[in-house]
Order: structure tokens, then C-alpha cells, then sequence
């Protein structure tokens, strides 16, 4: 290959890994771009585990054989199958050297320095494949883990050059997964309560958006739990921000343990004393039994006054359910309602009969110009 198409191979992978918008589509676009770049028929990228002693596989692209899953879930191997990693990512590393690629054939060691690895040229012969280049990833000075391609049987062996050029896409690859990881650290900060660690109002936002939407296409059902945390206030006057920071995070943590028993909820904070569940699947009546969970759990804290509780679910008898918004404000006039008469369980909108007087509270028209947020948000703790 001559220079300038390797330049283009180069940028072109940069530019994939670039677009990406996910950790998985930086991974498939860095194995796609090298597969292409090396003019193979196959690539992965993995990554390796130091804390397992394994290498685990994160993306198989081009000719994937019968067993080779493009995101397999399970497909990992112990790093003592495979001795040229010691080699190379403790004592050549460790001692200054260069993580240069190598090349492995179905009939042995080619080009480059680690030697003859059992593992993989049985894996080279089972899957009818002629080659291999491995180029070891390095990011933040340490060893992450291998960027492998291989070429079927009949087509040409990889030789030095080609080393030499996935070393050069390995650096690549490193920078974009480099990327990846600051871009996923915003997103993680974007969408993440700095006190609690739960997610905040803005990731409520959006998913509810996408629940409600999931809703009104395909009939999932969504579930809100809206709950203000009592006493808050009291503990700030009577025994310091620091303390009521502390009984904001023990709530979280309950909060995050009872929304572990709803597969796939979201545990958060939405500011201040209060937090909510969000969960799309779940029965209706699981997600109250849930709350009621939640209720006694917040009962027990050493500080604070329990918890206010209230529940909407489009499975109840709250009406059309055409917007995020509306079931928002469901939940929340339904913890209200519980905080209003000090209710120990969770209250839910739509299960007070016909003329529910949560469901009448949500859809009364606003007073004021806080249209979403009405006057009883601004009440005292």
C-alpha cells in the first residue's frame, strides 16, 4: 500500500472513531477502520483485564466464524494462554520498549519478536485463516489491550510493513478511545447528581421523553415515582448542611437499593429534597409495592421524617397519557396529596375512583406564571 492511501487509511479511521457516539461504535469503527486499512478480512479489539487476568473481546468485525458474536457478551481469554502478553505488556513496556505489532501465520511466527503462540495459531487454523497482525493499545502510558486482524487462508501473509502500519493504527485507535472516554466522563457529569451519584433532573427529562414515547408507539408501560424526602429543612437548622447532605445520600442509596428491584429503573435526584423512580416495563402494582418498599425503608433513617410518595402509572386509570409532562405532573400531585395528609405509603394517581383528586389536581389549568412547577413546590420541608 503507498503512502498516501496509508494517510487516508489513517484518517479515515480517526474520522470513524470521531463520529462515533458510543463506547461500542468507537470500538466497531476502530477494528472496522484497521480491518480496512490492512486490507484484512477480519479484526477485533479487546481489552485486557487486569483485575480478571483475562483478555476479553469487545467487537469482532468482517468474517466473523460461527462463534464470533460482533459484541460477544461472554468471549474472553486467560492472559497466561497467551505469553507474549507478559512479554510485552510488563517487561517490554515497563522497561522503555516500543509496543510494536507483530505477526502471526497459520503455520507459525512471521514478522515481529514475541515467538510461536499456540493459542493462536490453532485459533488462525480452526478458522480458516492465513494471518494475523496484533497490535498492542496503550492509553494513558499503560497497557489497555489489542488491536487484532486477520486475513483468510490463500490471500497474502501480513509481512513487516504491515507491522509496522498497525502500530501506527494502534497509536490511532488509542487517541480515539482516549476520546471516547472524555466524551463519556462529560455525558456521566452531564447527567449525574454530583451529592448522590444518582441521575439528575436532566436525565429524567430525557428518558421519560423516551418512555412516554415508547408509550404511545408500542403500549410499554411507564411508571413515575415522585417522592419528597420530609425534614430536610429541620436537620439543616437544627444540625448543619453537612448533616442534611449526609441524609440526602442515605436516601439515595435506599432509593438506588429499591429501584434495583425494577429491572432496568432510573434512580434520581431532581433537586433539593426531592427524588424519583422512573420505570418502563414493570407492572403498575410492582412499582407501588416498590414505593411501599421505599416508604418503610425511608421510615427506618436515623435522620429525616420518611418520605412523601406518589405514583403514576399509564396502566392506571389516569387517562391519555400524551406527553412526559402530564405524567410528571400526575406523579407529582400525587406526592402532594401523600404529603398533605402524611400519608406512611405511597399515594397513587387514578385509584381514588372516577373522580380521582389526584388525577383532578394534575389536570386542574395552572395559576401563575410557573405553569409546570405549581405553587406547592415552593412549600416548606
Amino acid at each position: 500500500m503507498g503512502e498516501d492511501r496509508r494517510l487516508a487509511a489513517v484518517v479515515a479511521l480517526a474520522q470513524g472513531m470521531a463520529a462515533a457516539h458510543t463506547p461500542r461504535e468507537s470500538w466497531r469503527a476502530a477494528a472496522l477502520g484497521a480491518c480496512r486499512a490492512l486490507a484484512g478480512g477480519f479484526a477485533a479489539l479487546s481489552v485486557w483485564e487486569r483485575d480478571l487476568g483475562r483478555l476479553r473481546v469487545l467487537v469482532n468485525v468482517g468474517d466473523r466464524a460461527p462463534d464470533e458474536e460482533e459484541f460477544p457478551e461472554g468471549e474472553a481469554y486467560p492472559v497466561h494462554q497467551f505469553p507474549e502478553i507478559t512479554e510485552f505488556l510488563h517487561e517490554r513496556w515497563a522497561s522503555g520498549g516500543e509496543p510494536n505489532a507483530w505477526v502471526e501465520t497459520a503455520q507459525g511466527p512471521a514478522a515481529g519478536r514475541p515467538g510461536y503462540c499456540h493459542q493462536r495459531v490453532a485459533a488462525l487454523r480452526r478458522r480458516g485463516r492465513g494471518s494475523c497482525v496484533v497490535a498492542p493499545i496503550v492509553l494513558h502510558g499503560r497497557a489497555w489491550g489489542e488491536l487484532y486482524v486477520a486475513r483468510s487462508s490463500g490471500t497474502p501473509v501480513f509481512d513487516r510493513a504491515d507491522a509496522d502500519f498497525a502500530t501506527v493504527l494502534a497509536a490511532v485507535v488509542a487517541a480515539g478511545l482516549a476520546q471516547t472516554e472524555r466524551l463519556e466522563e462529560a455525558r456521566r457529569l452531564a447527567f449525574t447528581d454530583a451529592l448522590t451519584g444518582l441521575a439528575n433532573r436532566r436525565a429524567v427529562d430525557v428518558r421519560l421523553e423516551e418512555a412516554v414515547e415508547r408509550h404511545r408507539a408500542h403500549g410499554d408501560v411507564v411508571s413515575l415515582v415522585v417522592c419528597d424526602l420530609n425534614g430536610l429543612k429541620r436537620v439543616n437548622d437544627t444540625r448543619g448542611h453537612a448533616v442534611g447532605d449526609r441524609l440526602l445520600e442515605r436516601f439515595g442509596s435506599v432509593l438506588s437499593l429499591c429501584g434495583a428491584m425494577l429491572p432496568g429503573a432510573l434512580a434520581a435526584r431532581l433537586g433539593g429534597d426531592e427524588f424519583c423512580l422512573l420505570a418502563v416495563g414493570p407492572p403498575a402494582d410492582d412499582v407501588v409495592k416498590v414505593a411501599g418498599e421505599l416508604c418503610r425503608r425511608a421510615a427506618e433513617l436515623e435522620l429525616g421524617e420518611g418520605v412523601a410518595c406518589g405514583v403514576a402509572s399509564t396502566e392506571d386509570p389516569i387517562g391519555p397519557v400524551c406527553s412526559a409532562r402530564r405524567l410528571f405532573r400526575l406523579a407529582d400531585a400525587a406526592q402532594y396529596r401523600a404529603k398533605a395528609v402524611r400519608a406512611a405509603r405511597p399515594v397513587v394517581a387514578g385509584r381514588e375512583g372516577p373522580d380521582d383528586p389526584v388525577v383532578r389536581l394534575a389536570d386542574e389549568p395552572p395559576r401563575g406564571p410557573a405553569a409546570e412547577r405549581r405553587s406547592f413546590r415552593g412549600r416548606p420541608s
